[in-house]
């Protein structure tokens, strides 16, 4: 979203940049870093997550991408859920090097979060992993 001087979180939704992202355990997996958009349906289609420090990773490989729809908003505190991951699982999720996101390397993101997609769908953003509006349902802006 830094790239898209045009494009502004919807008032009814939370900016969750900064905010903490917890997988099943409830453990923190890391920071939500950026929202990830798609230019031409001005959507957000993934979270840009840095991963905390205390895995370790290669400080080029520290990053992942969720699909927005495969996360949830804590009701009252600033926490992303993904129930999908934990500490160990995630681990083995594909890293996120800012490059071109490939249609390959987002099955191979679904995959890893239990998920089928049918590579050859027409309409791959309609599917559950990135409704937006599941992943804003549980809080809006006051």
């Amino acid at each position: 979203m830094r790239d898209l001087t045009d494009f502004e979180v919807a008032d009814d939704n939370p900016d969750v940049r900064g905010w903490t992202v917890r997988g099943s355990d409830g453990q923190a997996l890391g920071t939500v870093y950026e929202l990830i958009v798609e230019p031409e349906a001005m959507k957000v289609r993934y979270l840009d997550v840095e991963l905390d420090a205390s895995f370790h990773i290669n400080e080029h490989e520290n990053h992942i991408l969720l699909p927005i729809g495969a996360a949830s908003l804590d009701e009252d505190g600033d926490n992303v859920f993904v129930p999908a991951l934990n500490a160990e699982t995630v681990l083995s999720y594909p890293p996120y090097v800012e490059i071109q996101i490939t249609r390959e390397y987002e099955e191979a993101m679904l995959r890893a979060l239990g998920k089928e997609a049918a590579p050859a769908n027409p309409r791959f953003y309609e599917q559950d992993s990135f409704d937006a509006d599941s992943f804003y349902s549980r809080r809006r802006a006051s």
